[in-house]
């Protein structure tokens, strides 16, 4: 389901798992900014009654392609919850969401460090496909 303000303490949780510490109200504004975007969406998982898991998603236009991309710019299991097939699930949902968006293609990246996630999107039918840079901006 779409993440609600009141998800700010499981996304913090879950954010700071995948090495983007946050407190609760950082998360709940994060949350706050995907839900007034409506090129964004963010999607949690439950089990049994808990949050377990989510997928962020960026619709952006591809000005090289002419088209809609979707790109995924988070997506974290609890480690408790691995290996359920609770990430399989986000993905699918993320690629639903692609395709009902208009989106001609779904992307993500992951940090070099993350093999064990590299091969569970290899898994799940994503191909390795370009090398990213990135400068951090000061003030």
């Amino acid at each position: 389901r779409i993440a609600a303000i009141a998800d700010a303490d499981d996304v913090a949780q879950l954010l700071s798992e995948l090495g983007y510490p946050c407190d609760i109200d950082e998360a709940a504004e994060r949350i706050a900014a995907i839900t007034d975007n409506d090129r964004q969406a963010l999607v949690v998982a439950r089990r049994d009654g808990a949050v377990v898991g989510l997928i962020a998603l960026d619709f952006m236009y591809y000005l090289p392609l002419g088209t809609t991309t979707c790109r995924v710019t988070a997506l974290v299991v609890t480690p408790t919850a691995q290996g359920l097939g609770i990430g399989r699930a986000l993905l699918k949902e993320a690629e639903r969401r692609a395709r009902v968006g208009g989106a001609a293609r779904i992307e993500l990246t992951s940090g070099t460090q993350r093999t064990e996630a590299h091969a569970f999107y290899r898994a799940c039918g994503y191909k390795d496909s370009s090398v990213r840079f990135v400068k951090l901006l000061g003030a």
